[in-house]
């Protein structure tokens, strides 16, 4: 057994070094759960917080036979500096302030009660989202394990004991995978138990001590809450004219389809753009697969200039792979490329006998791919942001080539990146609704453009 655990003193007891890192969520949850056999026994229920924590939880209720539920609370970020935390709100009208944080950022009670409006109407969105139907475990006159990937200022986890003993919890404890050194002092009083497997010295964030650390998507929570294998991740590796092209799968439970990803230049399947676009796929349950066309080597500075033709026939090596894979097998494939990534999709899905069943473009560069546009048969949607002139007029000239099924959504206030807040939203939105639409089944039609604002 390792880590460190607290009992209602804040005495902290050593009971193993951890000095490796932890891959990811579900091992953490592994790794936290033995820390708490002293509960066995009890009546108990587990509660995570969404999203990160859900994970993490989930290991811990199987380990100790106990119900698992959400505690849903939202940070109160710093306007300027939003990874600040001034405080937490959640369920039950609870609101945790930290003084020390406000003062220091000379904000108003005015401006905290603005960032505390927004974030309770995404509090009760989230509510809604992982509850739904379902009626909460009851959480009255039992031991109620709080548990979340990590704790950093403390805020969040403060706020969510208040909420649990605000329900009637008798016996609250605060489980993470990682603590800073001290955090018994700092959430002193917030639950009558605190255990942690790692207690570092310097604490910089949460994601250093994970080997894996992307972001939790809604479908993931729902997944564990209801009982269901949650997605499956793979990093896949494809051998490609002498290079080694690497790839991150994530395959939803029942997934419908596959949208395989071309990243721009200079970028990677690391994107954050496209990583927050694959996580609103796969909760519509399309798997995902973030790819780089280029091998470490390539990467690292010994690259030719960019040969679209020759990564279009890369992209076409992993589409072809990715239907003779047994996990894989039978899904309709959709093609998702951003700026030179566009092209090389649009290449790809031009090839005679090509599998690719629908293309998105977000910001994509088209003309890199003029001569055969014709060629490509399958839906195809551009998404172009209004302050990216340039590349809009491509676009424009594109959708006149298409001879499939196409349209030009605009997004009203967007650059050249979607950096402008909510636009990256309104891309990963459309290229949903379009791969739901268009990989039911595979579909040749021409049709006249389209050209639209959203």
């Amino acid at each position: 057994m390792d880590g460190w655990t607290a009992g209602p003193t804040g005495a902290m007891v050593e009971v193993g070094v951890v000095t490796c890192a932890i891959t990811d969520r579900e091992e953490a949850g592994r790794r936290l759960a033995p820390l708490l056999e002293h509960l066995r026994g009890r009546d108990v229920v587990v509660l995570g917080l969404p999203r990160g924590g859900v994970p993490v939880a989930a290991q811990v209720a199987e380990w100790l036979g106990a119900p698992l539920d959400v505690v849903v609370v939202r940070k109160l970020g710093v306007p300027w500096q939003p990874e600040l935390a001034m405080g937490a709100v959640g369920e039950g009208g609870v609101m945790v302030v930290d003084e020390h944080v406000l003062r220091s950022a000379r904000l108003s009670r005015g401006d905290l009660e603005e960032v505390a409006t927004r974030e309770r109407a995404e509090l009760e969105r989230r509510t809604a989202r992982f509850r739904g139907d379902r009626p909460r475990v009851p959480v009255a006159g039992r031991t109620a394990v709080v548990v979340d990937d990590g704790v950093a200022t403390g805020s969040t986890a403060r706020a969510a004991c208040q909420v649990v003993r605000a329900l009637g919890a008798t016996h609250v404890v605060l489980a993470v995978p990682v603590a800073p050194a001290g955090w018994e002092g700092r959430l002193a009083g917030a639950a009558d138990e605190l255990v942690a497997v790692r207690t570092p010295r310097f604490l910089g964030s949460i994601g250093e001590f994970y080997d894996d650390f992307r972001q939790t998507s809604d479908e993931e929570v729902l997944a564990c809450l209801s009982g269901v294998a949650p997605p499956s991740h793979v990093t896949m590796a494809v051998p490609a004219d002498g290079a080694g092209l690497v790839g991150d799968l994530v395959l939803p439970a029942g997934a419908r389809g596959l949208v395989v990803f071309a990243h721009g230049t200079g970028s990677s399947r690391h994107s954050p753009r496209n990583r927050a676009v694959a996580r609103v796929l796969q909760e519509a349950r399309l798997g995902t697969v973030l790819l780089d066309l280029l091998d470490p080597t390539e990467q690292d500075g010994h690259a030719t200039p960019v040969d679209v033709e020759l990564l279009a026939a890369r992209l076409g090596l992993v589409v072809r792979h990715l239907t003779d894979l047994p996990t894989t097998a039978g899904l309709p494939i959709g093609l998702y490329g951003a700026s030179t990534g566009a092209a090389v999709a649009l290449l790809t899905a031009a090839e005679p006998g090509s599998p690719v069943a629908a293309v998105v473009s977000r910001g994509g560069r088209p003309d890199l791919a003029a001569l055969r546009l014709p060629a490509v048969r399958v839906p195809t949607l551009l998404v172009v942001g209004q302050d990216d002139p340039v590349v809009l007029d491509l676009n424009e000239r594109a959708l006149r080539m298409l001879r499939c099924e196409a349209r030009l959504v605009v997004v009203p206030g967007a650059g050249h990146l979607f950096e402008e807040p909510g636009t990256l939203d309104v891309v990963a939105e459309a290229a949903r609704d379009w791969f739901v639409e268009h990989l039911r089944a595979r579909r040749h039609r021409d049709g006249g453009p389209e050209r639209l604002r959203a």
